[in-house]
């Protein structure tokens, strides 16, 4: 660990909480129909859209009612990406002459991008043709992010309304959460991108000689669009299969902390957004806060870890610190934070390879995982995440102190906490049940790279990775099998639309509720008290349903490192 590297964490974490304040207000002046800067350009195009699409602009609707739109329209976009892909030999755009998708893998590849995934059992620059990265995957990496900010704003409107019924339009949402959000921002995201050296071109793929006189194909495509938006959307889908460590995708130290930034920028001005439409910022500083502790908590020791690194090491002659899997531009501070903040968010891209982080150092990404990616998590879906946390823990709040539990002045009752309990119980049941199933299958264990702990943690991995709707994975997993596309089809399904339908019936029991003034017995959580209450609860929960799991693999190899064990 070195002073630069601290610094450099220092940097970001400010630079992030400064952008906090200003885009949470402006989402929320988004979601509530007010005029924004933006507002006399694009306002217009708003208008033509409802036109276009036949929809009424000022019905809103009932929870069952959003939900099943939300569901049709996540369903078309499922089989238009299924479509390209399996057709894409026969479609244009096509200049490298890429086949069609195998069945499988093409299930796989659209539920992942769908689900705001983004898992790729696959290389990009080998498997999909520019039209499919443009039409499919960069199309789905807007509109599966902006469906998870519009589920997240009904929930918002569901705490923040009295005796109603409706939490708003869902076709309304998605297409301001589109038009005034990820697309100014993607638009100005790629500009600069290109500017860093990231191709943006549809040309065809490029021979070149090496210095050694070999010949290398450099394949090119438009890439800063789609780069763009995968980081701002948490989508994280790579355009090049080593994903953000290739110079084309991230050619800079300043391209390298945009991308961060922008992973982490919409899911945590969330929480003001969320404050801004209780009328209480307190609240949503409140939740920055609990995500931040963890966060950064999880920084500190990744970045430990790998500093440290193996002493095994010093006997080959070697630095023990860990810059295997590592970009010697960006060093091991920026890998590890680039590591905790993609899976703290549910983005998969990755500028180290997993795979290689010492046991502990990988074990923090693996966590940030299993505890539902609500720090920050992924656009809209971190923050219902954490809202759901808050609900059990004001809970147990009500249980030790022995009244009834509320939030935001709203009666917190037994429909509520079950349904949340449910939201939370479904992502261990396939983050667990899976990879037990897998290492007992020889189809299952013949993907592993590796034996012994480490091995057992790369499936934990890819499981993990799918049912948190993150992506990314520890690198020297061979998951492009009929088992695996298969049952990580099924985990993202599940991991992300099993937690949604939940969590929409809270919302619909909320907002009909009426909002009870705070009495002097009332439990403030808006303080550090209720802070420390929440992210308590998110540990415990975590490590209760997790620790066992991570026990046998990242911990066992842990202690295995220190006895100079090898598998």
């Amino acid at each position: 660990m070195t002073a630069n590297g601290w610094l450099q964490i220092i940097v970001y974490f400010v630079v992030l909480t400064a952008l906090v304040l200003p885009l949470g207000r402006f989402m929320a002046r988004v979601f509530e129909g007010e005029r924004t800067l933006l507002s006399p350009v694009l306002r217009p195009v708003e208008i033509g859209l409802y036109r276009l699409a036949g929809v009424d602009a000022t019905r809103e609707q009932h929870c069952i009612s959003y939900t099943i739109a939300m569901l049709v329209f996540n369903a078309a976009g499922f089989a238009l990406v299924y479509a390209l892909q399996r057709f894409q030999a026969v479609l244009p755009l096509n200049p490298a002459g890429m086949s069609a998708v195998a069945p499988d893998l093409a299930f796989n590849t659209a539920v992942s991008f769908t689900s705001n995934t983004n898992w790729q059992n696959y290389g990009g620059e080998s498997t999909m043709s520019y039209l499919t990265q443009m039409a499919a995957l960069t199309t789905q990496n807007f509109v599966s992010a902006a469906t998870g900010i519009a589920l997240v704003i009904a929930l918002v409107r569901a705490f923040a309304r009295t005796s109603a019924k409706t939490v708003g339009n869902f076709w309304v949402d998605l297409t301001r959460c589109t038009l005034y959000v990820l697309l100014p921002l993607a638009v100005l995201g790629a500009l600069v991108l290109v500017w860093q050296g990231v191709p943006q071109n549809i040309g065809p793929y490029v021979d070149a000689t090496t210095l050694e006189g070999a010949k290398q194909t450099l394949s090119q495509g438009p890439a800063a669009s789609q780069i763009a938006i995968k980081q701002l959307g948490t989508n994280g889908g790579g355009f090049w299969s080593a994903n953000s460590s290739v110079p084309y995708e991230n050619p800079t130290p300043l391209s390298n902390f945009l991308q961060m930034l922008s992973i982490l920028l919409i899911p945590a001005a969330l929480t003001l957004t969320f404050g801004r439409m209780v009328r209480d910022e307190r609240q949503g500083w409140a939740l920055y806060a609990a995500m931040s502790a963890i966060f950064l908590a999880g920084v500190a020791l990744c970045y430990w870890a790998e500093s440290y690194g193996n002493t095994n090491f010093a006997a080959l002659g070697l630095d023990p610190a860990n810059m295997e899997g590592k970009e010697v531009r960006f060093g091991i501070a920026n890998s590890s934070l680039w590591a905790v903040a993609t899976t703290a968010a549910s983005n998969g891209s990755v500028n180290a390879m997993h795979d290689s982080f010492t046991p502990l150092g990988g074990m923090i990404p693996i966590i940030m995982m299993q505890l539902g990616e609500i720090i920050y998590g992924g656009v809209g879906s971190g923050l219902y995440g954490m809202l759901l946390m808050v609900i059990v823990a004001v809970f147990v709040a009500g249980l030790m102190v022995g009244r009834t539990p509320e939030y935001l002045g709203k009666k917190i009752e037994a429909k509520e906490v079950k349904m949340a309990l449910l939201a939370i119980l479904v992502l261990p049941l396939f983050m667990l049940g899976f990879p037990a199933v897998a290492v007992l299958l020889p189809f299952g264990l013949s993907s592993m790279q590796d034996a012994g702990p480490h091995g057992f943690s790369e499936v934990l991995y890819l499981y993990t990775s799918q049912t948190a709707n993150n992506g990314s994975a520890f690198a020297g997993f061979t998951g492009n099998t009929l088992w695996y596309n298969t049952t990580g089809g099924i985990a993202m399904l599940f991991g992300r639309y099993f937690v949604i339908i939940p969590m929409m019936a809270v919302a619909g029991s909320l907002v009909a509720k009426k909002t009870v003034p705070a009495s002097a017995g009332t439990f403030p959580t808006h303080g550090g008290l209720f802070v420390g209450l929440l992210v308590g609860v998110i540990l415990i929960i975590g490590g209760l349903t997790f620790f066992p799991a991570l026990a046998l693999g990242p911990v066992a190899e842990h202690f295995a490192m220190l006895t100079k064990s090898t598998f």
